[in-house]
């Protein structure tokens, strides 16, 4: 959504393809960080975004053996958006959607399932959608996430680095404080996420990769009771999870791809790169991405000039940080969560290098940069050609933040 916001502002003729009738996805990537914000405020999009329902992280902190620590304080960051925004993805993307239909050349397609490729000899010339129909284009971007089904039929290929967790989400009641207060639990043989929406945690229950089935064969009850046990601020609330309809599974996967385009084709977001959850990044770097195409694509395709020249440069413009940011979740994988949550330590005390963060809290400042800003941060580098329109009709409400509607895999192009 943000590459074709970018690339109609540039003046090209875009068309986004949308799987699904909304965009309403329960337990996605809801955490918008500073460098994302940064960049709506070179958009001159910032203030409007804000108005939307949303709310602010400025610090991060874990609990560990009854002590609170906290790791990441993002209010020193050299930036003017010193948080992390808690927005719902579905009302994120509205918004994109909003500001992009101002421009004339863009088109949101709902209901438009990509399955397949469309070739011209060797090189990509557009997409076949479930339907039948077909839509062709001189560039076809694959944003249609981890299990993306574009990336497989343009046969690029994959690096697995393997992942040792999955994670289980689900809600759980909270009263509403002055301040945020997201952060996780060190458990009994496990790490529980709690990111504090207000009125509600959205919880994420750390487990071996593999063992959901296993879990749930146990039943609901001993569900609950691991959660009281790994995080006992939780116990109070734990009732409230009746059955495992409200328990939606994410399948953790960490790889990349090793060439990110072929001719008339460019993969971005997780179709290149499947993030871990850790540090929750993924959402960012897949928006970080989405900049960097249009600042090295959008001009040349506005002016009708060829770009398969120019694809590789995204991959090399990108490919640094998003080395660097899974090398960090591998790192984390391997030394925190493998121990953790497949072997099953116990954290009796708070190990030295969180002592240390509680006894420096210049440290903090390390963390709050890697998750608020990342890696090679990119900056609006792509050219607006002056045709956004005043004023344009908004998209149809989403569902209600309650509704009980499964997730399924998005698919964009």
């Amino acid at each position: 959504m943000m590459a074709g916001l970018l690339f109609a502002r540039a003046g090209c003729k875009v068309q986004v393809l949308e799987k699904h009738a909304d965009f309403f996805r329960d337990f996605r990537g809801d955490t918008v960080h500073p460098s994302t914000l940064e960049l709506l405020r070179e958009l001159g999009l910032l203030e409007e975004f804000l108005k939307r329902p949303h709310d602010e992280v400025r610090t991060l902190s874990v609990r560990v053996a009854d002590r609170q620590v906290t790791i990441a304080d993002m209010r020193h960051l050299p930036v003017e958006s010193r948080f992390v925004a808690l927005m719902p993805q579905w009302h994120f993307l509205d918004f994109l959607a909003d500001e992009a239909r101002r421009y004339p050349g863009f088109q949101l397609r709902m209901e438009a399932e990509v399955v397949d490729l469309l070739f011209e000899k060797e090189r990509v010339a557009g997409v076949r959608l479930a339907g039948g129909d077909e839509v062709s284009g001189r560039l076809v971007i694959a944003a249609d996430g981890r299990s993306s089904a574009l990336r497989e039929k343009a046969g690029l290929p994959k690096k697995d680095l393997g992942a040792p967790i999955d994670v289980l989400w689900f809600r759980l009641p909270k009263t509403k404080t002055a301040e945020n207060q997201t952060g996780g639990t060190f458990g009994s043989g496990t790490l529980v996420v709690e990111i504090d929406r207000g009125d509600y945690w959205q919880c994420a229950y750390v487990v071996p990769k593999g063992a959901a089935d296993e879990i749930q064969a146990r039943g609901i009850e001993a569900f609950r009771t691991d959660i009281a046990k790994a995080a006992p601020g939780l116990a109070s609330v734990v009732d409230t999870l009746k059955d495992w309809d409200q328990v939606k599974l994410l399948s953790v996967s960490l790889d990349r791809l090793t060439r990110w385009w072929r001719p008339g084709l460019l993969a971005i977001g997780d179709a290149a790169h499947a993030m871990s959850p850790v540090g929750g990044v993924g959402i960012n770097l897949a928006v970080q991405d989405a900049v960097a195409a249009a600042n090295i694509l959008a001009g040349p395709l506005a002016r009708g000039e060829n770009v398969d020249g120019l694809l590789e440069q995204v991959q090399d413009r990108r490919m640094l940080p998003t080395k660097v940011i899974q090398r960090g979740q591998k790192t984390v994988h391997d030394r925190v969560l493998t121990p953790l949550v497949v072997r099953k330590a116990v954290l009796d005390k708070v190990p030295l290098v969180l002592r240390l963060f509680g006894r420096f809290p210049v440290l903090r400042r390390i963390p709050a940069r890697v998750i608020g800003l990342g890696v090679r941060r990119e900056h609006i580098r792509s050219p607006d050609a002056g045709l956004k329109r005043a004023a344009v009709e908004s998209s149809p409400p989403s569902p209600p933040r309650g509704s009980s509607r499964s997730p399924r895999r998005t698919a964009r192009s």
